[in-house]
């Protein structure tokens, strides 16, 4: 039996989607986040020694990391479906997005929470102003035009495509998910990326995707 190391809030619902889209049983081991820091609890160490979700276990064999995941429920349990054929541009494009979800789109994504939280953590008085003209500074000069950036280029491939490996929805959108939900909530994701925007209606109407949300308990990028 497949067990999915769901943590509250994070990229392990997107391989709750997975599942649910490839019709695979599945059980689901919760944990969940320190209210102050907002990490992961310590008892996920002892399933990866980094401490963090998703982490799969199938037949004693543990894997780490969102993409990995995905590659290795496509390949053992896909036959054939939600990934395009080989040698194909569409199988080119595939492979691109399941790595751009984490090696580009996520780290601006990351830099912004982290600068957020600079701003806001306490310290004392006469440190704040220094710290939030820092992190302001880093945001409009470094982070916020990184994120535009991807936006528009995500924008762009939408309207020339349907999906983002091409005509047919794969498992490179499953992975795509997380990332266009947290830009939605603190990435400046708007109105003014409809393709974007129509992106998320899409996905959060799947059937696949509303049961993995029933499944995996309160996720706050969902809607």
């Amino acid at each position: 039996m497949i067990t999915v190391h769901h943590l509250n809030n994070s990229r392990s619902q997107r391989i709750l989607w997975l599942l649910e889209e490839l019709g695979v049983p599945y059980e689901i081991k919760r944990y969940t986040r320190d209210p102050q820091t907002m990490l992961a609890p310590p008892e996920l160490r002892a399933v990866h020694p980094l401490g963090k979700s998703p982490v799969l276990t199938d037949d004693g064999t543990t894997i780490a990391e969102s993409g990995a995941i995905v590659e290795y429920l496509v390949a053992r349990y896909g036959e054939g479906r939600l990934i395009p054929a080989a040698e194909s541009p569409e199988r080119l494009r595939y492979t691109y997005w399941l790595h751009f979800a984490e090696g580009s789109a996520m780290t601006p994504l990351l830099l912004k929470l982290v600068f957020m939280r600079l701003e806001a953590a306490p310290m004392p008085f006469f440190a704040k102003p220094i710290a939030r003209a820092i992190a302001g500074k880093v945001k409009s000069t470094y982070i916020d035009p990184n994120l535009a950036r991807h936006l528009d280029f995500m924008e762009t491939e939408l309207s020339a495509h349907d999906w983002f490996a091409g005509a047919e929805f794969s498992a490179a959108d499953i992975q795509m998910s997380f990332p266009i939900e947290l830009s939605r909530a603190r990435g400046g994701l708007d109105e003014k990326h409809p393709r974007l925007m129509q992106f998320l209606e899409r996905i959060h109407s799947q059937p696949s995707y509303k049961r993995a949300l029933a499944a995996g308990g309160a996720y706050a990028f969902g809607s």
